[in-house]
């Protein structure tokens, strides 16, 4: 564990979850090639499998699947014409490790000491002591699963893969000789020296080289150009240092460098590192399985390069900003099999919510993928409090039934669930402009709260307000989704200064003080944003939420609900405060309103639509709530109306008694 794993979101794998993953992966690819009787595949077969870890880690997965891989070797010799010759001192289990660790085992990783711990890993599993760990250099690789191109895309010299304009550079000719040295690896027996693998190996990078810089190159442009414009501009400085045959004096080094920076630019353009793979009559891998990283939009924006998001759009079509990054490692391992191969991977539970089941597994089976077992709720061994999903999908259909938590059935769905679609619900336009995302404020700098350390002191704010009157024309009540759900009257304790719309002018004019106050503490934060206007308007919130305070100007109070958190939980507030983006806002003030989002009707709607944080729901309007089909006259039902007030004042009452907010009444409430 290193704060880099823990920043791209990766974690060790144990053997409770390997094994069982593994070998659910390979049944469909074994069944297929067994006989007409249904005995064992042919040795050659077997050995033909191209299986890979796209986040190989340490290599627990590479090491599992060279296990079983190996027994079904053994089975097939035993039953297709006896054990071949083994090497002195070694039995059949260990030469069959070795045979598959070299000829059917493929891994990336983006951290260069997890390849050479998988490497490490494997040379311990297989007992090769004879053999020098480097065995699996030509499968073992670094580099980012996510960040590639093509070779239609290379030889385009442009990540939409128009037409080739590398003609005579000799990018067909470096494949085919690296295609050919690299098959001489794999086929490699005993009577070929690790040396001479080794050589092999180091020509095999080399016919290449400069075709993956051509790659390389073409893709930073899209990285260092915040706009079509800029791209286009720096794409057009890299295709003329590869059209005059200068890329490698001008650029290799630079290249090299960024691979290993602090958020490193490594790309990994499968299709010119693997030709073997890609250049069979059925091009991809026959199967991945692995532990991708999980980590939400945030973390992959902090963790990477610049520009690291929207290349993920551009990556993979119908995706979305929103999405988890293990969405994006499952499109890219349907997009890598080959017709018939399947993956399994572990993923958190949100692969099936929301954004992120959008763009993974909607996707992936409405453009032809199975999911043929799924468990959406497992306990990760140990001491760790996580749950994840484990999901299996196949390139194609597979035969007989699907297995959803351990339940047999004909369907599995890309929400996990056993019936239905996989496509979202419509968005209703009669919900349209009827709910709403808080302000977010971006910078502590403009509160006034005696808990935050970057805020201001409330006996500060008090003082301001005393020296200069118009000072309380900018400063509001602040209220978060904590304070409603904690608060027994979801009281707020912080204020916060809101400047609206004006120009700086006309705030150094009315509000000097405040102003001064958001300069010295804001300001600074804004300085360093990559978004233009955050930098350039630092005395504006970064959401300023226009729709949502037009909506409310007339009302004295709205309806709100965090989040995140473990019930559906809405409550009344008033409408001069400035809600937090922690919460969302509806303009609402019936109590017939509440009474039918609290209703366990739309709460089962949105834990199923919803996503979800750790376990709690993340109910985001979007999906949960534009996309209800409410009954009629839902907002004003004399019936609906009197039941709300009734529920409301009796919760309210309970809360006061007991004071305790709705997170600690809902928790006995389920209890």
């Amino acid at each position: 564990p290193n704060a880099e794993r823990r920043r791209s979101g990766s974690h060790y794998t144990p053997r409770e979850l390997t094994e069982p993953i593994v070998r659910h992966t390979l049944a469909p690819l074994l069944d297929r090639l067994r006989g007409e009787d249904g005995g064992p595949p042919r040795p050659e077969q077997l050995l033909d499998l191209k299986v890979c870890d796209p986040a190989m880690g340490s290599g627990a997965f590479l090491v599992e699947t060279c296990r079983q891989l190996a027994d079904a070797l053994v089975a097939a010799w035993e039953a297709h014409g006896g054990v071949p010759e083994l090497p002195p001192d070694e039995d059949a289990v260990i030469f069959a490790r070795r045979l598959v660790a070299q000829k059917c085992l493929y891994g990336i990783d983006r951290n260069p000491m997890a390849v050479d711990l998988a490497k490490v890993s494997l040379w311990l599993s297989t007992l090769a002591r004879d053999h020098p760990f480097t065995f699996v250099d030509h499968a073992f690789r670094h580099g980012d699963s996510l960040l590639g191109l093509t070779r239609r895309q290379i030889e385009a010299l442009h990540w939409h893969g128009r037409d080739p304009i590398l003609a005579g550079f000799g990018v067909r000719e470096a494949l085919d000789e690296a295609s050919k040295l690299r098959r001489q690896i794999r086929e490699a027996d005993e009577t070929v020296t690790d040396e001479q693998v080794r050589l092999l190996w180091r020509r095999a990078r080399d016919a290449v080289a400069d075709v993956r810089l051509f790659g390389d190159l073409t893709l930073a442009a899209f990285f260092e150009g915040a706009k079509p414009k800029e791209r286009a501009a720096r794409l057009a400085a890299y295709q003329e240092a590869i059209l005059m045959r200068q890329a490698r004096q001008r650029h290799a080094r630079e290249m090299a460098g960024r691979r290993h920076a602090e958020l490193p630019f490594a790309p990994f353009h499968w299709e010119i590192e693997f030709p073997e793979v890609f250049e069979r009559e059925n091009p991809g891998f026959d199967a991945f399985v692995g532990n991708p990283p999980f980590a939400g939009k945030n973390s992959v924006a902090a963790g990477n390069a610049a520009g690291y998001p929207l290349w993920l759009k551009e990556l993979h079509a119908e995706s979305h900003g929103n999405a988890d990054l293990v969405a994006h490692f499952y499109r890219r391992a349907f997009d890598l099999l080959r017709d018939g191969g399947a993956f399994g991977l572990i993923a958190t539970n949100t692969i099936a919510q929301g954004d992120t089941r959008s763009s993974g597994l909607r996707w992936i089976c409405e453009h032809g993928g199975d999911i043929f077992r799924a468990t959406k709720r497992v306990k990760w061994p140990g001491e760790a409090a996580v749950v994840v999903s484990v999901v299996h999908v196949a390139k194609g259909q597979v035969g007989g039934g699907k297995v959803l938590d351990g339940m047999t059935g004909d369907r599995i769905t890309a929400f996990l669930f056993s019936q239905g679609g996989h496509s979202d619900p419509a968005r209703l336009a009669a919900n349209a402009g009827k709910s709403y995302v808080g302000s977010y404020v971006l910078g502590m700098g403009f509160t006034f709260d005696d808990t935050a350390e970057k805020a201001s002191s409330l006996s500060e704010m008090r003082r301001l307000m005393q020296t200069d009157p118009h000072n309380r024309e900018t400063i509001f009540p602040y209220i978060g989704g904590e304070e409603v759900n904690t608060s027994p009257t979801h009281a707020h304790h912080r204020y916060v200064i809101n400047f609206g719309d004006r120009t700086e002018a006309e705030c150094r004019a009315r509000w000097p003080d405040l102003i001064a106050i958001v300069e010295t503490k804001v300001k600074p934060v804004r300085d360093v944003q990559n978004r233009k206007a955050l930098r350039e308007r630092w005395w504006h919130y970064a959401e300023k939420r226009p729709g949502l305070n037009a909506a409310i100007t007339e009302l004295e109070r709205v309806l709100v609900n965090s989040q995140v958190s473990a019930s559906i939980q809405f409550a009344f507030l008033p409408s001069n405060r400035v809600y937090a983006h922690t919460l969302n806002v509806y303009p609402f003030q019936p109590y017939a309103a509440l009474c039918t989002l609290q209703s366990r009707i739309h709460e089962i709607w949105a834990r199923f639509l919803g996503s979800s944080m750790k376990d709690d729901l993340r109910y985001t309007p979007s999906d949960c709530f534009e996309t209800f089909p409410f009954p009629a006259d839902w907002e004003t039902h004399p019936a609906l109306e009197a039941a709300g007030k009734a529920y409301y004042d009796y919760r309210a009452a309970l809360m006061v008694g007991n004071r305790e907010g709705m997170t600690k009444t809902y928790n006995r409430f389920h209890d």
